[in-house]
């Protein structure tokens, strides 16, 4: 498996852990009559931006978690009901952690509209909650990954594109290079379906971004450009780059309930300034600039000379993945299907102002703690060095016609 591709599944995998946030209303319609939705997870990123999405249109919520998680990031909230348990019936009970021992019984002759599938990872667990369910919710939202598809070298590609397998699809674990990642979320999907036939939206986020981001790849940007002077830039200004802001995915996430939408969805790209999907890399570092007003400036190193100095894509310059090869479509996937589903973006501003915003409000102990990319002293010699090699090139022969003319 490429390295670029394990570097971003295995940041994906982390998507579901991190810090409760605010949402934006972008679908301002007339809410529909109020919905009871049952978030499995919910306490991590992803979870809190949908009970926030769901309070804000009208919905009740109710979560099912271990609690392990609230206790340390204090997410509990008035009017959202809770239940306790271990999804995972095949998991030892830990005796320091009480609500292990339980499995899915505490919801056993509940009712609810939808559920919202967020800690879903192997098909075992996934066919587990849902057959439960079946009987008693009337929509099933899994939250998957785009890592589902087998290729990520086709530019445009859709929904319709191959999932990629595992040889053996009882393996419950990810793997050294995470190559099980993707496979198993796709058996997620399909234990889903089978468990309620026609009543399952699949939802395929990208890299879910934003305030309370836990893997701090996106954050990396407002915070360096922020931080303002020259800043060592991937690529080409035009190389593309595909996300989805958190709260955006919530309110759509919310939105697919309320219409009762079902079917297969990619989660990503946001709206390049023209309001048209097509987003690059210039435009989110821009997009940075404008939201701190900083005095940066970008110096575009080409993947050659990066490689070169061993700055990697993804680790070193988060997000970015050069488009060649075998990633040729990785931040190019269409997602009209998506759009004509509802799927709003709010303008990448609005991120990157946000996130720099809750950085800055993490205790100034904490905050570089969870920042990725490229530290400021190795950033500085990689700089030094591109501008070196513009000195010791060897002056280019003139042409021949220039030869002639002299």
């Amino acid at each position: 498996m490429h390295s670029n591709r394990r570097l971003f599944l295995a940041s994906s995998s982390l998507a579901v852990a991190g810090l409760a946030i605010g949402a934006r209303r972008l679908h301002a319609a007339a809410p529909a009559a109020p919905k009871k939705i049952l978030i499995l997870g919910g306490t991590g990123f992803l979870g809190p931006a949908v009970t926030a999405a769901a309070h804000a249109r009208g919905h009740s919520v109710s979560l099912f978690n271990r609690g392990k998680t609230e206790k340390v990031l204090h997410t509990k909230t008035d009017n959202t009901e809770r239940f306790y348990g271990n999804r995972d019936p095949n998991k030892t009970a830990d005796e320091k952690d009480p609500a292990s021992a339980k499995g899915l019984e505490s919801l056993k002759g509940h009712t609810w509209d939808a559920v919202v599938d967020t800690s879903g990872y192997f098909p075992r667990m996934v066919k587990a909650s849902a057959e439960l369910l079946a009987p008693n919710v009337k929509q099933y939202v899994f939250i998957s990954s785009v890592s589902v598809y087998a290729d990520n070298g086709t530019p445009n590609a859709d929904t319709s594109a191959a999932v990629g397998k595992m040889a053996d699809e009882t393996v419950e674990t990810f793997g050294a290079s995470f190559e099980n990642y993707g496979p198993a979320k796709a058996l997620c999907e399909q234990a889903a379906e089978a468990a309620m036939p026609g009543r399952v939206a699949n939802v395929r986020p990208g890299l879910i971004v934003g305030p309370g981001d836990p893997t701090g790849r996106f954050t990396y940007w407002p915070v360096r450009v922020a931080r303002g002077g020259e800043v060592l830039s991937p690529g080409t200004p035009n190389d593309p780059l595909q996300m989805v802001d958190v709260r955006d995915l919530a309110e759509w996430i919310i939105h697919l309930i309320e219409s009762g939408t079902m079917g297969v969805f990619d989660a990503i790209s946001p709206q390049n300034p023209a309001g048209k999907p097509g987003f690059t890399m210039g435009m989110l570092l821009d997009a940075c600039k404008q939201a701190s007003n900083s005095n940066a400036t970008f110096t575009w190193c080409d993947t050659e000379f990066l490689t070169a100095q061993q700055v990697s894509p993804w680790g070193d310059m988060p997000l970015w993945i050069p488009p060649i090869g075998e990633s040729a479509g990785f931040h190019t996937r269409n997602i009209q299907k998506s759009l004509d589903a509802g799927l709003k973006m709010r303008p990448v501003v609005d991120t990157c102002k946000a996130t720099l915003d809750w950085f800055n409000s993490v205790p100034e102990g904490d905050r570089l703690k969870s920042l990725a990319g490229i530290k400021p002293d190795r950033e500085a010699a990689v700089l030094k060095a591109w501008h070196e090699r513009d000195k010791t090139k060897p002056a280019e022969e003139p042409k021949k016609e220039e030869k002639a003319a002299g």
